[in-house]
Parts: C-alpha cells; sequence; structure tokens
C-alpha cells in the first residue's frame, strides 16, 4: 500500500531538512570536525554550534563561518565580549584545546532581518602545526586567525596577525618576540594564496561552495593562486588591484619549513562593490555615461580597424582625442576632486579639442613621420601594457616607480622607432591594434571582462601613488577567452583588408596645405577652370550669413500702394 502524499513529504522533511528544523527550533546544531555544514542564521536567538570526540592529538581547533555580504558574529560564550568574538562576513575564532577537553562550542548570531545562509567548517591542527595569529598585537583577539580586508577604488588591502609555533595541549606556547633564532617563530613563512570566483557571478550558493576549496591547507595548495610568500620579517599586509563585481577569495598558508608542517587561516571574500547601496551597487556597476562613450568608441574604433590609413585625417583625429583625453583623465584625477560624469565629460571635450588639433597640425604640416611618432606612441602604450598585463608586471622590481616608468616609456618608445622605417605599416598595425580594443573596451561595460585592466591597470598607477605595490593579477574565465579570440580575429582582419587595400598606393597623400596653396594659384592665372569663378572664401561666407538672415526676414507685399491712386 503506498503512503499517502502528506507522509512522504513528513519523511522527505525528516530525512532531508532535520538540520536546519533543529537550528531553528533548539538553536542547537552539532557539527562534525573537518567537515562543511550549510546552515540558516535567524535574528531571533543565537545558534549554538556543538563539536564532540575531538581527538586527543588534535591541539587546537580553528572554526569559521562565512555569509555572502551580511554581518555574523560568531563568540565562546552566549554574549558577546570583545575578547572573545569576531563580526564579519568571514569571521573565525580559534580554540586552544585543555588536556582532556573532547568538546567544543560556539555561538552565532546574525543582526540581519532576513534568514541568513551561510556555511561553517572546524578546521583541526595538531601540536607540531603553527598557531594562526597566535603572536597577535593589532587586533582585539588574543589569537587572531582572521584575514582582514578592505578596499576601495583602486585596491584591495588584506591584513593579518603573525602566527606562533604549535605546542601541545596543557603546554605553554612559546614567545613571540623575545628571540630571533631558528627555534623561534621567526622561521615562520607565509603563503599567499588567491582565487577567483566565477565571472558576472553574484550568488550566495556559488560562493559558499567554492569558499570550500580554499579553507583547508592542500584544497587551497590545489585550487588557490600562489602570488607571494613573506617572511616573518615583513610586515604582514599585501595590496591587490581591485575588480569591482569579481568575487575573489584570499587566504594565508602559515608554514613551518623546519617541521614541514602548514595551517591555513580564515579565508576571507570581496566583490570590490556594496550590495546594499541604492545607487553603484554590486548589481548596478556600468554607469550609463561609460556605455555612451565606450559606444562611441567602439564605432570610431571599428571604422579606424578597416579604414583608418584610407581616411588619414579621421584616424589622426581619433589618435589625438585619445592621447589628449587620456592625459587630461589623468591630470584632472589627480589634481581635482570632480566627480565621474563630469571628469568623463572634460575629458570627451579636450579629446576633441585635441583631436581637432593633431589633425590642423597634419593639414598645415603635413609631416608623416612626426604624426606617426604620436600615432606610434599609442601602439607603444598599448604594447607595453599587456607586457606588464602578464605575470612579469607583480615581479617585485616593477613595485618600484622609477623603474616601472622607466621600463615602461622604453617600450613605449622603441616600437614606434622600430617601425618607423616603414610608416605605413606601423600606421596599419596601430590602426587594427587600437581600433579593435576599443570595441573590447565596450563590451566591459556591459559584460565583464578582464582585458579591460590591460589599461586600466596603468591609468590606476598614474593616478594612485599607493598603487606601485599592489598585485594586478586577474581571472582568466570563458568571456576573456572569447574576447580575446574577438581581438584577434579583428586585428588580423583590419590589417589584411587595409593592406591590401593599399597594396598598390603612396604611403601617404601629399600635404593637405600645399595642395590648397596650389589650388588657390592656379584659381588665380586660370579662367578656364570653374572655381576660378568662384568668389573669395571670405564672401562665400557672407553670402551664406545674409541668405540666413533673409530666411527669417517677413516678405515685402507686393505692387505699389501709393495714395495717389486710390
Amino acid at each position: 500500500m503506498r503512503p499517502p502524499d502528506s507522509l512522504k513529504l513528513l519523511l522527505c522533511l525528516c530525512v532531508y531538512g532535520w538540520r536546519d528544523l533543529s537550528v531553528s527550533s533548539a538553536g542547537l546544531l552539532e557539527v562534525s570536525i573537518g567537515q562543511f555544514t550549510d546552515l540558516r542564521l535567524n535574528h531571533t536567538a543565537p545558534t549554538e554550534i556543538l563539536l564532540r570526540n575531538i581527538p586527543v592529538n588534535v591541539s587546537f581547533v580553528l572554526f569559521h563561518v562565512h555569509t555572502l555580504y551580511q554581518n555574523v558574529t560568531v563568540s565562546l560564550s552566549k554574549i558577546p565580549t570583545a575578547n572573545d568574538s569576531e563580526t564579519g562576513s568571514d569571521a573565525g575564532l580559534l580554540n586552544e584545546l585543555r588536556p582532556v577537553q573532547t568538546n567544543c562550542s560556539w555561538y552565532l548570531a546574525s543582526s540581519d532581518l532576513n534568514q541568513l545562509l551561510a556555511t561553517a567548517v572546524t578546521v583541526p591542527y595538531g601540536e607540531k602545526d603553527p598557531v594562526p595569529g597566535a603572536c597577535n598585537v593589532e587586533f582585539s583577539l588574543d589569537v587572531d586567525p582572521n584575514v582582514y580586508l578592505r578596499y576601495n577604488l583602486y585596491e584591495t588591502v588584506i591584513t593579518f596577525a603573525p602566527a606562533n609555533l604549535g605546542s601541545a595541549r596543557g603546554n605553554n606556547a612559546p614567545p613571540c618576540d623575545i628571540k630571533r633564532e631558528q627555534e623561534t617563530r621567526w622561521r615562520l613563512l607565509y603563503d599567499i594564496y588567491q582565487y577567483f570566483l566565477p565571472e558576472n557571478n553574484l550568488s550566495d550558493t556559488v560562493l559558499l561552495a567554492h569558499l570550500h576549496r580554499m579553507s583547508m591547507v592542500q584544497a587551497i595548495m590545489s585550487n588557490g593562486i600562489k602570488l607571494l610568500t613573506l617572511n616573518s620579517e615583513q610586515m604582514t599586509k599585501v595590496s591587490f588591484s581591485s575588480i569591482p563585481g569579481q568575487g575573489v577569495i584570499y587566504n594565508v598558508i602559515v608554514r613551518d619549513p623546519l617541521l614541514n608542517t602548514s595551517a591555513a587561516y580564515v579565508p576571507v571574500h570581496t566583490y570590490a562593490c556594496n550590495f546594499t547601496n541604492v545607487m553603484d551597487n554590486c548589481y548596478t556597476l556600468g554607469k550609463a555615461s561609460t556605455r555612451v562613450f565606450f559606444t562611441f568608441c567602439a564605432l570610431f574604433g571599428l571604422f579606424i580597424c578597416f579604414f583608418g590609413h584610407q581616411f588619414l585625417k579621421t584616424e589622426f583625429f581619433f589618435m589625438g582625442f585619445i592621447i589628449v583625453g587620456f592625459l587630461i583623465f589623468i591630470l584632472l584625477t589627480r589634481v581635482t576632486v570632480m566627480g565621474y560624469d563630469g571628469l568623463l565629460g572634460v575629458t570627451s571635450a579636450s579629446g576633441i579639442i585635441g583631436g581637432l588639433l593633431f589633425v590642423g597640425f597634419w593639414w598645415r604640416f603635413g609631416c608623416p613621420h612626426v604624426c606617426l611618432l604620436l600615432v606610434g606612441l599609442v601602439l607603444g602604450f598599448l604594447t607595453a601594457s599587456i607586457v606588464f598585463f602578464t605575470p612579469i608586471g607583480d615581479y617585485g622590481t616593477f613595485h618600484d616607480d622609477t623603474v616601472f616608468w622607466l621600463t615602461f616609456a622604453c617600450i613605449s618608445l622603441v616600437v614606434p622607432v622600430a617601425f618607423l622605417v616603414s610608416a605605413k605599416t606601423l600606421n596599419i598595425f596601430t590602426c587594427s591594434v587600437v581600433g579593435s580594443y576599443t570595441l573590447v573596451l565596450a563590451v566591459d561595460s556591459y559584460v565583464f571582462t578582464s582585458l579591460t585592466y590591460i589599461t586600466l591597470n596603468i591609468v590606476k598607477r598614474a593616478v594612485n601613488q599607493e598603487f606601485s605595490s599592489v598585485y594586478t593579477s586577474v581571472p582568466f574565465q570563458t568571456n576573456d577567452f572569447i574576447m580575446i579570440a574577438l581581438w584577434v580575429v579583428l586585428y588580423v582582419s583590419g590589417v589584411a583588408t587595409q593592406l591590401y587595400r593599399e597594396r598598390e598606393k603612396t604611403p601617404f597623400p601629399p600635404t593637405p596645405y600645399l595642395l590648397w596653396i596650389r589650388d588657390r594659384e592656379r584659381r588665380k592665372t586660370n579662367v578656364l577652370d570653374p572655381s576660378y569663378h568662384l568668389p573669395p572664401l571670405r564672401e562665400r561666407i557672407l553670402i551664406r550669413l545674409a541668405q540666413f538672415r533673409d530666411f527669417f526676414r517677413r516678405d515685402q507685399p507686393t505692387g505699389e500702394r501709393s495714395p495717389l491712386l486710390l
């Protein structure tokens, strides 16, 4: 006999939902050591987490809980105090066990009115493993295993407390700062790891699932990207480039090279944006002004990519727009506090003026090598940006501003000088590379792609003096590979199209000013030339103005209305 549907539903709730029901009703949740537990937290009452049957070879237990962005308080008592609690979206506590202790408990509390989805884990460590945050002198906890994170538009900074050597249950921990010998905590090393979440994904379930890969030592080493190693004499502070809207998880592994043991801190994550802002939150990062600006740039860029060398004045206007607009943006950002939309408007106006000046210089003087040197500088700038976009940019040598900018300037100059012997080829290459890259920038204003940071990292370093110490690694995922393929296809197509079209033409047209002088002299001497009968430019302008004025003048009545004829 089949059970009724209501009974089947009750059985499913008992089997699959017993854990959540026990948390919400009794406020107690029992967890297993080394296992992740997904739970839902209420603000009405704290939830007690209980860990039983801790093995005797475990000297300390690290417990941490994570949410998407909401704060959770984890404490050792029902009433949290500053010395036994931690609050945040990535919060953890470390319990040093007593000789006969087999149970541990923690309390979780949330101030959010809505029910929170969270994940928690207990990580055991032995007496020979380093103790994360045991030599803390900066934060409130006596032993602080947390990694603290702050971010702004330019950089994301993580800090953490130094670790100490491990000890057996009941034994005193070694002193932190009495001796600087190999028998003390000064031999410890700190590996900094980074992990990128899937692009364009702000889901809490995705975040919590991927946090499992960055919580334990072996999982971190298998899944994370190791960026650098700090020794105990270096500052426990590292900076990274901020990527708004892109989820990133950071963690630190402290290693004891003498005993070949290690332990992990509490992982911390960020999206470099705010989830709760009414405007400009994580869900509405793209500004309308940015989209309009880069969409117009992309339309110009695609035209330049395929027809730049043929329409030389249009290309020179576009390159002048880029050069002057870039310099004005850097200058205004450094010396003013202008808002973003105003800054973008002034940059656009300055770029238009710069483009007109570039075209005017070409029209008056017609020096192709001078003009092509400026055009080649744009290609050199993009080439240097690509070089430092690779892992080369994270070398410690280039964290020095002098070394970085000298190297950057040399690469930017070498590229146009090397191609200047074939100015036509240089111009076509520049048109295709720069024109196609503007499409990448336009796509990023709608859908995230890491390729925009090729140039954005250089802009950040130019406007922010503290950006020199930042590590600029970015994720490479599906969108990025698609954009790389599109960029390459557009570049190759643009180069092939222009080389084929211009194969039998002269490299550059004559100077426009000399052509104008020649035509003017010809009109003066050749009466058979139809243009000879055209009035001078000044008279033509006055005639047009008179016609425009007459358009608004009231027509006079026709016929004679003299009183003598009435």
